[in-house]
């Protein structure tokens, strides 16, 4: 643990930057009283707020914008300080009146930070907790990375605003012990430490824990827990005993104190101790007006001792500055246990405009020009000016490297090969491929790629100590130049690097195509942050693999069942199980063309490890037809097999089980049933096509005249390594008879055949089906 420094660092007028601050208060306050109090609410649905949130958050970004901030720092902002960030958008000049009034309002400013969505600037989307705090950290690993591409020198810190109760939440502490976040020296953390959380005042919230666990993590850590009146009052006779008394005491007893009257509080506050004559004496040196203020004046409130928090911080190495705040700082429900969401009264708003030197009538008012706050505005504005991002130009993305499988082989093996085509075919494309995943390459087929571009690291190049050992097969080569990233085991750490990585063509711009590979049952434990991630604008490609119950051996707990869902309702995502090898790399360059691009989107590959023979593909020898098979691939599925004669059924399979329908399809012929066998790649893509034709969608519908024609409509049969009702809506496109086969309860271990029949989505169990429904 570290103080701040004693010695001040004033480059600014505090006395403008205290009426900043006032009109911040102000006006995050009137922002979220005219959402609730003033805007009509026809539907009588809660609109809410965070009035004491952003409050506590006054004093440090008043500070933080008005004299820290440079044009290439990027900051987080904590969510429920959104009116606070977009109060300081309107005094420099970005929001006007009008803006202002439309918090919460549809097509308005956004209840949270939103990078997409709000019309000032916004460096991260937060709001999702923890995940928003950590974003800079990927950013910070974003831009370095995209520095190898431009030869960039510029940087800038990552500064993140975070609550005390963000700190609760598990991604938090991944983020902070993946190893190569202690070489971060631009990594800023601010914690507002109020010791609120929503429903409550945190009774054990200890500072000195926070302290020791950045500590173990390699960060430098600036505790600011008291301002400049308590200080000198320290100094006086009985202030070692007021100071140990504030720091010892309970947390719900001092946020206690704050709601207590100046003749309360001087019984109150010197407590039962030994030292309570010597706190009491010194109290009654104070006013009561004065006393009260004091007791109040925490470092998270107090501009010089923040100021001189960020005048000591080592660039070396992250830092985290833990400032001490009242949750309502200045408003009437200061430290008040249930404040979080409570909303100021019409006699406690004009209180506070009064106070303020505002009037309520209109709220939304700059300071004259003229004025030092006016010119300190000015100033800060011209300041923190950014140029315009110039983007690199987005390299072509081949659609086919003209290869075509004929052995055995599994789409999570062709992954590695596309890689590796790709360095052949288009290496100003590959030079863009980052690769990363959670300590997961090896076993996920990456081992090729990495050896060829070799791994990324924060410090120049280390020593590869196996290069030497003819056992080796994989080669773990560390350089500023290399194009893997690889993370400690901690999926939403992966994603949320993605996110970054997916967002560097609009940041920095440098266009990057990101492609994360992990098992696929932890795809649901990356969930939240990766469609946050894609939320906030980043663009990137994950790779589930290997995926369902085809993993046979490795038992229920490692089996997917639900991801193929996902996929489908994912939003600005497009999901793709491919078949066979081809079919890999066809989605994967498509997924590719789509991505650093205004309008682009993500993508999700569930890859399998079972071997598949790769002649089953039956792929077309004649460009034209192969053409027409990729198109058809990429926009959702093909039929591979088609009947001679109108099909007695329809077979549709998807991924892994399209071997085993075709065996189903060969067997039924021979019982005198012929029927169509169609391969889907991507349901999300052909719901999305039956969503168009019943005009409630913007997709195509072409595919599925092609898939499914009405003229050879017939009982249908669906199966998927996953959950059925991933499937289902096909029957729906010529209102057919179905019976929907997949996975719906947990796995076992065993043989492959075996899992699929306890499963009943092996060839026998399509067989009965068809048979059921043929009749």
């Amino acid at each position: 643990m570290t103080d701040a420094p004693i010695s001040p660092v004033d480059t600014s007028d505090d006395a403008a930057l205290a009426r900043i601050e006032q009109r911040l208060l102000w006006l995050s306050t009137s922002m979220i009283h005219h959402a609730n109090r003033v805007r009509p609410n026809v539907s009588g649905v809660k609109v809410g707020g965070h009035q004491a949130s952003s409050a506590s958050m006054a004093t440090i970004m008043t500070e933080l914008w008005f004299e820290q901030l440079r044009p290439d720092d990027r900051v987080s902002v904590k969510p429920h300080a959104s009116p606070m960030l977009h109060s300081i958008g309107f005094l420099l000049g970005e929001l006007d009146d009008r803006q202002m009034t439309t918090l919460r309002e549809f097509g308005g400013i956004q209840s949270y930070p939103s990078r997409a969505k709000d019309p000032d600037t916004v460096d991260y989307s937060t709001g999702s907790v923890g995940i928003g705090a950590t974003a800079p950290i990927w950013g910070a690993i974003s831009r370095r990375y995209s520095a190898t591409l431009s030869g960039s020198t510029t940087s800038g810190r990552q500064y993140s605003l975070v609550g005390d109760a963000e700190l609760d939440e598990g991604a938090v502490w991944e983020a902070l012990l993946d190893p190569q976040v202690a070489d971060l020296g631009e990594v800023v953390w601010i914690v507002d430490l109020n010791r609120q959380s929503l429903d409550r005042v945190v009774p054990n919230i200890a500072s000195e824990k926070l302290q020791r666990m950045f500590e173990a993590a390699g960060w430098q850590v600036l505790t600011v827990p008291f301002g400049r009146r308590l200080e000198e009052l320290f100094t006086r006779p009985g202030g070692a005993a007021l100071r140990r008394r504030i720091l010892d005491m309970p947390n719900p007893e001092y946020q206690r104190l704050l709601r207590c009257p100046a003749s309360e509080l001087r019984l109150r506050l010197p407590g039962g101790t030994d030292d309570a004559p010597d706190i009491g004496a010194l109290l009654d040196e104070l006013g009561d007006d004065e006393l009260l203020a004091t007791v109040r004046n925490l470092g998270g409130h107090d501009i010089a001792a923040l100021r001189r928090a960020f005048a000591a911080i080592d660039d070396t190495r992250p830092t985290a500055i833990i400032a001490y705040t009242i949750k309502g700082h200045g408003l009437p429900v200061e430290g008040h246990p249930q404040n979080h969401s409570s909303l100021l009264t019409h006699e406690q708003y004009a209180e506070l405009a009064a106070r303020c030197g505002t009037d309520v009538s209109t709220p939304w008012v700059r300071f004259d020009a003229g004025s030092a706050e006016g010119r300190l505005c000015a100033a800060t504005a011209a300041r923190l000016r950014r140029e315009p991002v110039v983007a690199t130009a987005v390299p072509a993305v081949p659609t086919d490297f003209g290869r075509t499988p004929t052995t055995v082989g599994t789409t999570q093996a062709a992954l590695g090969r596309v890689l590796l085509d790709l360095t052949r075919a288009a290496p100003e494309v590959a030079r863009r491929v980052v690769t990363a995943s959670p300590d997961v390459s090896s076993s996920t087929n990456l081992a090729g790629w990495l050896n060829k571009v070799g791994v990324w690291s924060t410090r120049d190049d280390r020593r590869n100590w196996f290069d030497d050992d003819p056992e080796t097969i994989m080669h773990w080569r560390e350089r500023s130049s290399g194009q893997h990233i690889e993370l400690g085991i901690a999926e939403v750490n992966l994603v949320s690097l993605l996110g970054e990585l997916g967002a560097t063509w609009e940041r920095w711009g440098q266009p990057l195509f990101p492609i994360g590979v992990l098992y696929d049952p932890f795809v649901e434990r990356a969930l939240e942050p990766w469609s946050y991630g894609m939320y906030a604008g980043g663009q990137s490609i994950l790779i589930g693999t290997p995926s369902g119950v085809s993993l046979a051996a490795e038992g229920g707990a490692h089996q997917s069942i639900k991801t193929p869902s996902i996929g489908i309702e994912q939003p600005g995502c497009v999901s793709y199980e491919p078949a066979f090898a081809l079919e890999v790399e066809w989605t994967l360059l498509a997924a590719m063309g789509q991505m650093a691009r205004p309008g682009g989107h993500s993508a999700y590959l569930r890859l399998s490890t079972k071997p598949v023979e790769q002649s089953l593909a039956g792929m077309p020898a004649d460009p034209a037809a192969r053409e027409r098979r990729r198109r058809q691939v990429v926009a959702g599925g093909y039929r591979l097999r088609t009947a001679r004669a109108h099909p007695a059924a329809t077979l549709v399979a998807m991924g892994a089980m399209v071997p085993d329908a075709l065996t189903a399809a060969d067997r039924l012929v021979a019982l005198g049933h012929d029927v169509d066998v169609v391969c889907v790649t991507s349901p999300g893509l052909l719901f999305e096509a039956v969503q168009a034709r019943g005009g409630t969608g913007d997709g195509e519908s072409w595919i599925l005249d092609q898939v499914l024609p009405g003229d050879r409509a017939a009982p249908m049969v669906t199966v998927l390594d996953g959950h059925p009702h991933a499937l289902s809506f096909l029957a729906g496109v010529n209102a057919v008879p179905a019976r929907h086969l997949g996975v719906s309860r947990f796995g076992q271990a065993g043989d492959l055949a075996d899992v699929y029949r306890y499963h009943g989505i092996d060839a026998e169990s399509m067989i009965r089906a068809a048979l059921d429904l043929i009749g």
